[in-house]
C-alpha cells in the first residue's frame, strides 16, 4: 500500500503542474494562497485551485437564461481566492455585485480512478451553485461556511471538464449574513467595502469510497483521554478505523475500532501534556481506515489540544484555572484582499501583533475566520471567541433564519476540533429591534433556538449574543464605549448587589450570576496620516495628544479590571478598518503606539487570576 500511495502522490503532483499550466498559474510558486486549507484534517493527495480563473458579472441575472453554465470560458480574468472588490484579484470593483459566473477547467488526475472526486469551497458569498459541463453538480447557501461536492459522477479521471460556479449576492435582502460589508455604495461607519464570490481557497481531493469524512475530537482532560468520533463517505463489512495520538514522532496512544457510525474510539494518555496560551502543545494524530484484511484504506493526519474549558460561578476555567480574557476585537478586514488574508503568514502575522500588544486572544468580529488562522491560534496559544456574521440577517423574516442556521452549523462543525476556540457566539447585538412584544418573542425564540443548536454540536459555553441582548446565554457581557473613566466606573459599578444590564425593554433576560464581560470597550479613535480623513470614525472625541491617549487607554482599562465581578474585556480593535481608525495598528498593520506602553496596559491581570 505504500508504494501505491508513493506513485499515486507523484502522479498527483504531476497532474496538479498541469493543471496550474491551464489555469494560468504557471507553477505552484504562483499559486496564490498555496498552504493547504483544512489543516486539522489532511490528506496527501490534493490539488489547489487557486490562480487564474475567467469570470464575468451578471447585473441583469439573465445568465441562466443565456445558459453561462455551459461555459467554456469567460472573457475577463480574476485570481481565486481573493473577491473581484479586492485589489489582489485583479478586478477592483467596489460597487455592487448581484451575480457573478466564474469559470476554469479541471485535470482529473488518472490516478484518481476509483476514487471519489471531492470539490471543496472554503467559502463563496453568497449562493453558489455549481456545475460541471453543463451539469449541476450542486448548491450551497452561506457566504462564510466551507462547502464539498462530491463531483464523481460528473468527471472522468484522465480526463479534462470545464467547471463553472455562478454567484448571487444580495447584501440588502435581509435574507443573508453579511456581516460589516456597506449595504450603501460606499463603506461608513463601521461598514466597510464588500464581499461577493469566492474569497477562500478552492480545492480538490481524492478520497478512497469508504474513506472518513470527518472525525470530531473531544479533549477529556479529567479522565486523561481523547474521544474521536468518526464519520465515514460509507464503511464496508469487516472495515476498521486505527487512531495514533502522537507526541513528538513517538505514539503515545492506540486504538482500533470498528469503523461504523455508533463506534467512537476513547484514547487514554499515561502522562498528559495540556494546551494553553503558555504551553501551547499540540498531539499529532494519525487515522488510518483498514479494509477486513488489514489494508491500509485511507491515511489522514491531523492533531488535537488536551485542554480544558468550563464555567463555575462567575469564572471561566481553562485547565480547572480563572483564567481572565484580555481579548481584542478583530475583524478580519486587509487592504488589499478584504476578507481575504494575501498570505498565510499574514494571518500568522495577525496574531502575532495581538500577542506583542498583550492580548491573550481575539473575539474574531463578524466574521468566520478561515481554519488556516485558527490552526495558527492553536499553534501560538492564542484564544478565540468563534463568531459569525450575523448582521444583515432579519432573523425574522423566514428565509433568513433558515440561511441563518444551516450555516452557522455548517461553522461550528467545521471549526469544533480548535482548542483556541473557548466560546462560541453566533449573534452581535442582534434582530431587527422589533418594537412590539410580538415580535420579539419570536425573535428570542430564534436566539434560543441557535443556543440549543449549539450546545448539541459542541462542549463549549454559548454566548448568545454579543452586548445588549441576552435571551439565554453561558457568558454575559455588556458593550459600553464610554470614554470618560469615571463615568465608566459608575456605569460597571453594581447597585444593590445587582450588576448593570442593557435597559431593553422586550428584549434581556436578567443576569444570573453568569461569567460577566465587558466585551466592547474603548474604540479610541487616533489618526496617523490623512488616509480617510474626511470621513474618519472612531468613539467619543478623540485625545489632543498621545500622552492623553494613553492615559485614557490605561484608566479605562484599569476601571474594568477593579470590578470583581468583572472577569474579562474586549478591547476595540486590533487595527483600522476602512474610515474606522480607533485601531491598535494602522490598516496596513504599521504601528500606531509606542507598543511598550500599549503592552502594559493590556498585559495586567487581575489578582486570582492566570
Amino acid at each position: 500500500m505504500a508504494n501505491n500511495l508513493i506513485s499515486k502522490t507523484a502522479g498527483i503532483l504531476t497532474a496538479a503542474l498541469v493543471s496550474l499550466t491551464a489555469a494560468g498559474a504557471g507553477n505552484s510558486s504562483a499559486i496564490p494562497r498555496p498552504e493547504y486549507p483544512r489543516p486539522q484534517f489532511e490528506r496527501q493527495e490534493w490539488i489547489n485551485l487557486n490562480g487564474q480563473w475567467s469570470y464575468t458579472f451578471d447585473f441583469s441575472r439573465s445568465g441562466m437564461d443565456r445558459e453561462l453554465f455551459r461555459s467554456e470560458g469567460f472573457d475577463a480574468s480574476i485570481t481565486v481566492p481573493f473577491a473581484p472588490q479586492s485589489e489582489l484579484s485583479g478586478v477592483g470593483y467596489t460597487d455592487f455585485i448581484p451575480e457573478m459566473w466564474y469559470h476554469r477547467t479541471l485535470d482529473i488526475p488518472s490516478e484518481w480512478a476509483g476514487d471519489r472526486i471531492i470539490l471543496h469551497f472554503g467559502a463563496v458569498d453568497y449562493i453558489a451553485s455549481v456545475y460541471i459541463d453543463g451539469r449541476i453538480a450542486g448548491r450551497h447557501w452561506g457566504g462564510s461556511s466551507s462547502f464539498a461536492i462530491d463531483i464523481t459522477r460528473l468527471v472522468t479521471a484522465g480526463k479534462t471538464h470545464n467547471l463553472v460556479v455562478r454567484v448571487e449576492d444580495d447584501e440588502r435582502s435581509g435574507e443573508y449574513a453579511k456581516g460589516k460589508q456597506s449595504e450603501r455604495h460606499d463603506s461608513y461607519g463601521c461598514l466597510y467595502t464588500r464581499t461577493t464570490g469566492i474569497w477562500q481557497t478552492v480545492w480538490m481531493e481524492a478520497v478512497p469510497k469508504t474513506g472518513l469524512k470527518d472525525v470530531y475530537i473531544v479533549p477529556d482532560l479529567d479522565q486523561k483521554r481523547f474521544v474521536f468520533r468518526p464519520e465515514y463517505y460509507a464503511v464496508e463489512a469487516g472495515q476498521q478505523l486505527r487512531i495514533r495520538v502522537i507526541d513528538n514522532g513517538k505514539t503515545v496512544s492506540e486504538k482500533t475500532v470498528p469503523a461504523t457510525a455508533q463506534s467512537q474510539a476513547e484514547l487514554p494518555l499515561k502522562k498528559i501534556k495540556t494546551w494553553s496560551p503558555e504551553t501551547p502543545f499540540l498531539y499529532d494524530v494519525e487515522y488510518d481506515v483498514l479494509s477486513a484484511d488489514g489494508e491500509v484504506i485511507d491515511h489522514v493526519k491531523a492533531y488535537a489540544g488536551m485542554r480544558k474549558v468550563q464555567i463555575i460561578g462567575n469564572r471561566i476555567y481553562l485547565n480547572d484555572e480563572p483564567v481572565y480574557l484580555r481579548l481584542v476585537l478583530d475583524q478580519g478586514f486587509y487592504p488589499d484582499g478584504i476578507w481575504t488574508a494575501p498570505t498565510d503568514e499574514a494571518l500568522k502575522h495577525d496574531i502575532e501583533l495581538s500577542m506583542a500588544a498583550g492580548f491573550n486572544g481575539a473575539r474574531l468580529h463578524q466574521k468566520v475566520f478561515e481554519p488556516r488562522f485558527h490552526y495558527w491560534a492553536d499553534r501560538l496559544g492564542y484564544l478565540t471567541w468563534g463568531e459569525s456574521a450575523s448582521w444583515g440577517a432579519n432573523i425574522n423574516l423566514t428565509g433568513s433564519a433558515r440561511n441563518f442556521l444551516t450555516e452557522w452549523e455548517e461553522t461550528v462543525i467545521r471549526d469544533r476540533n480548535h482548542p483556541s476556540i473557548i466560546i462560541w457566539t453566533p449573534f452581535n447585538e442582534t434582530w431587527e429591534h422589533p418594537d412590539n412584544r410580538e415580535a420579539a418573542r419570536e425573535a428570542c425564540r430564534f436566539v434560543e433556538d441557535v443556543y440549543e443548536l449549539t450546545k448539541n454540536l459542541d462542549y463549549r459555553p454559548c454566548h448568545d449574543v454579543s452586548g445588549n441582548y441576552h435571551v439565554m446565554t453561558d457568558i454575559f457581557s455588556v458593550h459600553q464605549y464610554m470614554q470618560d473613566p469615571a463615568q465608566l466606573r459608575e456605569w460597571l459599578a453594581p447597585v444593590d448587589g445587582k450588576v448593570r444590564q442593557h435597559d431593553l425593554a422586550n428584549r434581556e433576560v436578567e443576569y444570573d450570576g453568569q461569567p460577566y464581560l465587558v466585551d466592547e470597550y474603548g474604540g479610541i479613535k487616533w489618526v496617523v496620516g490623512q488616509e480617510f480623513s474626511e470621513i474618519s470614525w472612531g468613539y467619543g472625541d478623540a485625545p489632543k495628544t498621545l500622552e492623553e491617549f494613553y492615559a485614557r487607554l490605561e484608566a479605562l482599562t484599569d476601571v474594568i479590571l477593579s470590578f470583581d465581578h468583572i472577569c474579562g474585556y474586549c478591547y476595540t480593535q486590533l487595527t483600522d478598518v476602512e474610515q474606522e481608525q480607533n485601531g491598535i495598528y494602522n490598516y496596513d498593520r504599521s504601528a500606531k503606539f509606542d507598543m511598550d506602553r500599549i503592552r502594559t496596559v493590556f498585559s495586567k491581570v487581575p489578582e486570582g487570576f492566570k
